[in-house]
């Protein structure tokens, strides 16, 4: 019957990678998987019924692939990601300016890829490359643009929109269907309202919301959260109030931060290059 012997077909596939990569456990890859010779895979990943991973792919020790998902190409995967069912993984990207060269996407460790999320390849307008850091939680149909620059312990809640070359630092949480801007720059530690427009940078720290989104304070329960003093939080806050709500050039703020609370709270530093360096300008 033609459907069993597409089963072989694709048995046949998976059983070339499992010898060429050295895999002892025929158990841990489904007999529907297809995979191409190219890919190199550990030992011990387990991949599910009518995933397809493509050339040049690589996937690191204990990384788990439910059913359904694709994986483009020219893919890094580090170890103990956790990639669930139709997730589109280094799919070439959406740019109509990309014209197939070859571009990579790299995923750190420990991140967890929740239902239809999409993460594409970069192009060579910029470096090649989108890359995502490890201990991110991507919840269900996020969608990583081509070029993006993703830290570490991010969560992006369902329907997150994040365009081409945008960089988003460390321990940054975005709400459920929110879109961000492309080239725009979401610092470490900020915080995004659910269903936000982000067109400007967010400065560390900042907890912003809206369409388009405003900035309404510092993201302190986060910080509390994190176990950070009163005195840090506290050198924070003023520090907001300085660029927000004083009537100040961002100049004059920035010096009187350097001045008044920067020697007492390093923790400032952060909020001041991401101030400085913005290059879109930041959220008001």
């Amino acid at each position: 019957m033609p459907g069993v012997l597409i089963v072989e077909a694709m048995a046949q596939v998976s059983g070339v990678l499992e010898i060429r990569a050295g895999m002892s456990n025929n158990d841990l890859i489904h007999p529907t998987a297809i995979i191409d010779s190219s890919a190199v895979i550990a030992p011990d990943v387990q991949i599910g019924p009518y995933c397809i991973i493509g050339p040049q792919v690589t996937i690191g020790a204990g990384t788990k692939l439910h059913s359904h998902v694709v994986i483009g190409g020219y893919t890094r995967i580090g170890e103990n990601n956790d990639i669930f069912q139709f997730a589109s993984v280094g799919e070439i990207c959406q740019d109509l300016k990309y014209q197939g060269e070859e571009t990579w996407l790299e995923i750190g460790d420990n991140n967890k890829i929740r239902e239809h999320c999409s993460l594409h390849r970069g192009t060579v307008q910029d470096r090649g490359l989108t890359k995502i850091g490890s201990n991110n939680l991507l919840m269900v149909n996020t969608h990583i643009a081509h070029d993006c620059l993703i830290g570490n312990n991010n969560i992006f809640a369902n329907n997150v929109g994040i365009a081409g070359h945008v960089h988003i630092g460390d321990f940054v949480i975005v709400g459920g269907n929110s879109g961000i801007h492309q080239f725009c720059k979401i610092d470490s530690y900020s915080m995004i309202g659910g269903a936000s427009l982000i067109l400007k940078d967010v400065p560390a720290y900042v907890m912003v919301s809206g369409n388009p989104a405003h900035a309404y304070g510092m993201n302190v329960e986060g910080m509390r959260r994190k176990g950070w003093s009163k005195n840090v939080i506290q050198g924070l806050r003023e520090s907001f109030k300085l660029i927000y709500k004083e009537n100040l050039t961002t100049e004059q703020a920035i010096e009187k931060i350097r001045q008044e609370i920067l020697p007492e709270v390093e923790e400032v530093q952060l909020l001041i290059d991401s101030v400085l360096e913005s290059k879109r300008g930041i959220v008001r």
